[in-house]
């Protein structure tokens, strides 16, 4: 593969790698946020012993699965782009090695 669409693709992986990253770090936040809702809303089903706060806390831990869901994703997107990325940099060294070096081009060996 020519160095040049080798670089181009490594440069998209890269910004796809970092536009991604920055999902997954929101996608932590409201994680978290969702979690702590969920268990805020179980403790009040468990207090307060009615049909409709046990349904609100259904409801609630459904949203924090589901966010789980999408940031497990979002974790896994990325994990592949890092793989691609990896495999890219890879063909670049191992087209590096075995392309002549142009410096080398006026020297006799």
């Amino acid at each position: 593969m020519p160095r040049t669409l080798l670089q181009r693709r490594l440069i998209d992986v890269s910004d796809r790698l970092k536009r991604l990253r920055a999902e997954l770090a929101v996608a932590d936040e409201q994680c978290a946020f969702f979690e702590a809702e969920a268990e805020d809303a179980r403790l009040r089903s468990l207090v307060s012993e009615t049909p409709v706060a046990d349904a609100e806390a259904r409801e609630v831990r459904r949203h924090a699965d589901a966010q789980t869901r999408q940031r497990d994703a979002l974790l896994r997107a990325v994990r592949e782009l890092e793989g691609e990325q990896d495999a890219l940099l890879d063909r670049m060294a191992a087209e590096l090695e075995t392309s002549p070096d142009p410096s080398d081009a006026g020297t006799l060996r």
